[in-house]
């Protein structure tokens, strides 16, 4: 699985430098990452059907049955930074075995394998059920885990959108000066954060499926919580109540 993310990565490194050549045409580089992210998609399910050829599918524009025992999740997530030039974005992907329940109330049940790629600094975030989570960098693989933050006032949460952070400021007992915010436009890599302890919380508006599979499952090896409530979709280090 990352063999094909490594090597749909050369070429999308390459479409981030022309999109970088687009940018007094928003219009244009939307066309152009548009175009680029389903050539993404078709060259990275193409090396996946290699291997595992009955296996279903679930992106955001393509949904293919299988065999009912296989399914193979991708995403781009962050394309709007994509479309400005901006280096922070990533393809997700997970394999799920389809004999398991999908549920957010039991994050990461069914999901087997999750990659988080960042193809531009070559970051890689993955977890394998039962095994832990881990980030592979510059040669070397290290395992992650939640953070232990529990006081309010020095939480550092990630969230979509101004409006989610100012909803969920304004009922923290500390509103003023509990929870740095931080808001990049990448809910994948947002939720690898959490993962990994750089976020201890990651708040926002439901998500696609699609976006947030292989984000369970490394939140659930490391041995944090995601859940949905309240019209809101919660990942935390399991350790503050949000």
């Amino acid at each position: 699985m990352f063999a094909a993310l490594e090597r749909t990565a050369a070429g999308l490194r390459r479409d981030f430098g022309e999109v970088e050549n687009l940018q007094q045409s928003i219009r244009g580089a939307s066309d152009f990452v548009a175009k680029a992210a389903a050539r993404i998609e078709e060259m990275i399910l193409s090396d996946l059907s290699l291997v595992r050829p009955n296996a279903g599918i679930l992106t955001p524009n393509v949904s293919r049955d299988g065999d009912g025992r296989d399914e193979f999740v991708l995403a781009l997530s962050g394309a709007a930074n994509f479309v400005r030039g901006i280096p922070h974005f990533a393809i997700s992907l997970a394999l799920r075995s389809q004999d398991d329940p999908s549920s957010l109330c039991d994050a990461g049940a069914g999901t087997k394998i999750a990659l988080i790629y960042s193809p531009i600094d070559e970051r890689l975030y993955y977890a394998e059920s039962g095994a832990g989570a881990f980030v592979f960098s510059a040669y070397h693989s290290t395992r992650i885990r939640v953070s232990e933050q529990r006081e309010e006032k020095d939480l550092m949460i990630g969230y979509d959108s101004f409006e989610t952070a100012n909803d969920l400021k304004s009922q923290l007992s500390t509103p003023h000066s509990a929870g740095v915010s931080r808001l990049t436009g990448c809910p994948a890599l947002d939720i690898a954060w959490v993962a990994a302890g750089k976020y201890d919380a990651f708040v926002s508006e439901p998500l696609g499926y699609a976006e947030i599979c292989a984000g369970e499952l490394l939140v659930a090896e490391a041995m944090g919580k995601i859940w949905e409530q309240d019209g809101k979709l919660f990942v935390t280090n399991n350790k503050i109540n949000l």
